[in-house]
């Protein structure tokens, strides 16, 4: 091989080399952009905004005996989630699930509906129902008929929450036996120094004085109350509920501890903002596990 080849062949491999070094910075650089352009709806945080999986999310909840999980009524993520994560733990852990979207005194309604001597159709009609109930949460219901586990109806008839904001706790004390049954035992323990309730004050400007917090705290409390009357050993109860009921670890997490100190808990909250890469200082240690959410996200309603 003479000299001239070997310089044309010296340069050839140094153009191939260079070609290829281009090649992968093109690769690398489409890579890095297409993940820095993946659309995610969610991401989940633990209480100090570290990023969390729903793995990590799943591990805890086996562990534990409650799992509160706060949602946004209208927000279809949340709902999917929902439905997702009681599949997951189904097959994991036996459960008990209960909502905050029925009232207790349509129980047996609801017991007739997952036994099935009852329709949809009856169920609609019986039982007083939330507006949104057939998109997002006649799924979870539906599957705890499909796989025959308990579903509590934990939430106090509205009436007697309306009665408690119009004319405080006195307001109840007249109901009958049969009453008093579908709501927490009277008379009710209420700290209106917990920051939830101190800043529903703040958002009534003074106007309604207690009446607003007691009316939220008895339906806390009732919900409490029915998550405790239904556990069982050795199993899960998943309890759905706006977020504001257990936010901060107050609400329906407060009354819970008060009543059962060692009752071991798992809470998870909900908040939507613009950008999901990282938690918001504002939303730090509002629950075990923060789920963040798209404030894009499609609503229900």
């Amino acid at each position: 091989m003479n000299e001239h080849q070997d310089n044309y062949n010296l340069q050839h491999m140094k153009s191939y080399n260079g070609l290829r070094i281009v090649l992968l910075f093109l690769t690398l650089s489409c890579f890095t952009n297409a993940i820095g352009q993946n659309k995610m709806p969610y991401q989940l945080f633990d209480k100090n905004g570290k990023k969390t999986t729903y793995e990590k999310l799943l591990k805890a909840a086996t562990k534990t005996e409650v799992l509160l999980f706060g949602e946004y009524h209208d927000n279809s993520i949340v709902h999917w989630l929902q439905l997702e994560i009681t599949k997951d733990l189904s097959e994991k852990k036996p459960l008990v699930l209960g909502a905050e979207m029925i009232e207790a005194d349509n129980q047996i309604q609801l017991n007739q509906y997952l036994q099935g001597d009852i329709n949809q159709k009856a169920f609609d009609t019986l039982a007083r129902l939330w507006s949104n109930y057939k998109t997002d949460y006649k799924p979870l219901v539906d599957f705890a008929k499909e796989q025959k586990i308990p579903f509590v109806a934990t939430n106090i008839p509205r009436r007697y929450a309306s009665m408690v904001f119009k004319n405080d706790f006195a307001a109840l004390d007249p109901l009958t036996e049969e009453e008093k049954t579908w709501i927490a035992p009277l008379p009710i323990a209420f700290d209106i120094s917990l920051p939830g309730y101190q800043n529903m004050l703040e958002m009534m400007g003074g106007h309604a004085g207690e009446k607003m917090p007691k009316a939220q705290a008895i339906k806390d409390a009732t919900m409490a109350h029915f998550i405790l009357q239904n556990l069982k050993n050795n199993s899960l109860f998943i309890h759905y509920h706006g977020t504001y009921h257990s936010d901060n670890f107050e609400g329906i997490y407060w009354y819970l501890k008060r009543e059962k100190p060692s009752l071991q808990l798992v809470t998870i909250s909900t908040v939507t903002q613009k950008d999901i890469s990282k938690l918001e200082k504002e939303n730090y240690n509002k629950a075990d596990f923060i789920l963040v959410i798209d404030e894009d996200v499609t609503k229900t309603y």
